[in-house]
């Protein structure tokens, strides 16, 4: 199993460059796995609440990105356990706004969870509604100059306008004491949400592919945690390779690389009583960063175990992820 999921997912690695699709971005992606792939929740034995903050494109002209951009994720998910199968639950929602636009998703999580060898394989899905917004009243404000004349363009709404739809997202995942792999596809309902007779927003669906090893140094408190994230929506790809080295299970700070886009540093600690801060900032490699500052991004997890009729509770780190 674990040499058939890494020889997809480098063969998926090789493929293309670059660029942006509908679903949102985190460089902080492998503390949060379920963000994309709803087969990820309920990892390990503890119930895990998850907050992402993440500013885009930070000092870039606000007349080009009217008012920023910006994602918010939240989500908490819980393994559980009936008779002798494993089971996650999960839920989450996400705002993500990046100019006239205002998206807003809303899943339950459940994923089926089956032990292979020394790890478990999940199979998971997300279901909930995805909302989309324009701002159309805000069209008349953007001077884009000869780029293009909005006025004439019946397709591009003059008022603000939102509407929303069914969405789903499934996905498999596979993980170790040392090991773990996904593939998920986002959007495979291909939504539609319709404005007006003259427009209407199409959401297309994303393969994601990632992958992550724990390597302890022998005879010290260092581990080295490598990970990679590819996404395709079979038009326009992104490929993010990253390493992190933690000590002590307390302190980690690292490097990822998001292919023709970013270099990305990464910090954090986990603290007592299972809370965990991470930081990262993205510094642009592209011609971006003659317009923008780079993106900052804040990472909050909490994880714990529940008990009944015991007194002392327990609490954990992310195990690899």
């Amino acid at each position: 199993m674990k040499k058939v999921l890494l020889s997809i997912l480098f063969s998926l690695l090789c493929i293309g460059s670059v660029f942006s699709q509908f679903d949102a971005q985190f460089s902080q992606y492998m503390f949060n796995p379920s963000s994309f792939n709803p087969a990820a929740v309920g990892e390990g034995d503890m119930i895990q609440v998850v907050g992402q903050g993440r500013a885009q494109y930070i000092g870039m002209d606000s007349t080009i990105l009217s008012s920023g951009a910006s994602t918010l994720n939240f989500g908490i998910n819980s393994p559980i356990k009936i008779n002798n199968s494993l089971h996650g639950i999960g839920f989450r929602v996400q705002s993500d706004k990046i100019g006239l636009f205002d998206n807003k998703m809303v899943y339950f999580q459940y994923a089926y969870k089956k032990k292979i060898g020394t790890g478990i394989f999940s199979i998971g899905a997300d279901i909930g509604l995805i909302s989309l917004g324009f701002a159309g009243s805000k069209v008349t404000n953007i001077n884009l100059g000869t780029y293009y004349d909005f006025s004439n363009d019946p397709a591009v709404p003059r008022t603000d306008v939102s509407g929303t739809s069914f969405d789903m997202n499934v996905g498999v995942f596979y993980s170790t004491p040392t090991f773990y792999s996904g593939i998920s596809y986002s959007h495979v309902n291909s939504p539609v949400v319709s404005w007006s007779d003259y427009s209407e927003a199409k959401v297309k669906g994303s393969l994601y592919v990632t992958g992550g090893y724990l390597y302890a140094l022998p005879d010290t408190k260092y581990v080295i945690k490598p990970s990679g994230l590819f996404k395709t929506d079979f038009a326009t790809s992104q490929l993010d390779l990253s390493s992190r080295v933690e000590y002590d299970n307390k302190y980690w700070g690292g490097l990822s690389y998001r292919y023709q886009d970013a270099v990305v540093l990464l910090a954090g600690i986990n603290m007592a009583g299972g809370l965990s801060v991470g930081c990262s900032y993205d510094i642009p490699t592209s011609r971006i960063i003659t317009a923008s500052f780079g993106s900052l991004e804040l990472l909050l997890t909490y994880s714990f175990e529940y008990v009944f009729q015991k007194k002392n509770s327990k609490y954990k780190s992310i195990r690899i992820l």
